[in-house]
């Protein structure tokens, strides 16, 4: 009768190779003291987690008899904990080296006792900068005199509330399970449109900087360009639709039939 014995029938836990495993067993796994005192930092722990994490995923998907695979979670210590650990010391010596690298420049000190030319907030916000300077459309009202019933400055924070407001409540309207651009043309347009909409209105407050455009086509500009930007994006996710869905249901029916 042979020694050797299958692993499916209660052999020794199946390896990528010959001889001892890296990771030991989970009945085997060593404590905390034990890790501490063989550890050779945080290289061999990194190690460990991704060679664990590997050999756990490959066990539950040779034992899964679903057709979709099971997602396999694990713990936040040590697993997470040591990724994450890997990934913030990584970004956190870059920062370090850049900034030794190439310091910040230190302009003059400001002058509080002249205004200079262009004012504007951070960068992140000159969207909502651009929102005040509608004041072109603000409607005069012929039996006002022709004068604005709403100041320029209110009629700013207004558009500022409504593009707000709109961006708020779009994942409230579209409650699909799409996760793809093609699969839901319009919605994918949208943010696209959104998106160009933020640049343009951004670029509105600097209309006095960018001087080989005139100001009456930068303003035009702001709000031509998201519709264009709209409707070309639509026009090619709806042609690439058709194709895309039958091959995606085609497939996705083939292993789970629907309810």
């Amino acid at each position: 009768m042979s020694d050797n014995t299958s692993d499916t029938d209660g052999g020794e836990p199946q390896t990528d190779g010959g001889g001892v495993p890296a990771v030991p067993p989970d009945d085997e796994t060593p404590t905390w003291r034990e890790r501490k005192e063989r550890t050779q930092g945080l290289s061999r722990l990194t190690y460990e987690y991704f060679e664990r994490s590997r050999r756990e995923d490959q066990d539950l998907r040779q034992e899964s008899t679903y057709v979709e695979r099971d997602v396999l979670g694990f713990p936040t210590w040590p697993h997470e904990t040591i990724r994450n650990l890997a990934l913030t010391s990584f970004f956190v010596g870059m920062m370090f080296l850049v900034a030794a690298a190439a310091p910040p420049h230190m302009p003059e000190a400001a002058d509080p006792s002249s205004t200079p030319p262009v004012i504007l907030p951070d960068w992140y916000l000159y969207w909502s900068y651009g929102l005040l300077h509608l004041n072109p459309i603000n409607p005069e009202l012929a039996i006002l005199g022709g004068e604005k019933l709403v100041s320029d400055r209110v009629y700013g924070v207004m558009a500022n509330i409504v593009v707000v407001s709109v961006i708020a409540i779009v994942p409230f309207l579209n409650k699909g399970s799409a996760r793809r651009p093609v699969e839901e043309p319009f919605w994918a347009a949208l943010g696209v449109g959104g998106v160009i909409f933020a640049i343009t209105i951004a670029a509105l407050p600097l209309e006095d900087m960018i001087t080989f455009i005139p100001g009456e086509l930068v303003f035009n500009l702001v709000f031509f360009l998201p519709l264009i930007g709209f409707f070309l994006a639509y026009a090619i996710l709806k042609t690439m639709r058709e194709g895309y869905m039958y091959s995606l249901n085609r497939r996705y029916y083939r292993l789970r039939p629907p309810r």
